[in-house]
């Protein structure tokens, strides 16, 4: 992470900072609209710049940040995290998020549902 640079493609700076496992995913996910930057859907050539808000749907969690610097190269992860700030709403919903997803009764069954197996499922589904 040591060469500096001006200018990146989004899909390169989100596989660099660590939010993706390969290019290919963060490409597939700008395709799919799950980020926008500056509010705007963008595509996977679209260029960055530091200062630059940005916007990521993973799943059931959004998260919201600046990019704060520029890298092609992907480092460990404490070196990742400097490439960017997260906001405080979104820090305090993701919180919210992780502690309602505990919350969740964890549902196991051992193969096929019976008959009441599906009813009780049905009940717990009618509760939210």
């Amino acid at each position: 992470m040591s060469d500096p640079v001006d200018k990146l493609r989004v899909d390169k700076w989100l596989w660099a900072a660590r939010f993706f496992k390969t290019r290919t995913l963060a490409a597939a996910a700008i395709e799919n609209g799950r980020v926008m930057v500056a509010g705007v859907r963008v595509k996977p050539a679209k260029t960055i710049v530091v200062g630059d808000f940005l916007e990521l749907h993973l799943g059931p969690d959004r998260w919201d940040g600046e990019i704060l610097a520029l890298s092609d190269k992907r480092g460990p992860a404490p070196v990742a995290q400097r490439l960017y700030r997260e906001s405080e709403a979104s820090k305090a919903r993701r919180a919210v998020l992780a502690e309602r997803l505990k919350l969740q009764p964890i549902i196991t069954t051992r193969g096929r549902p019976t008959k009441r197996d599906r009813r009780e499922i049905e009940k717990l589904k009618s509760y939210e």
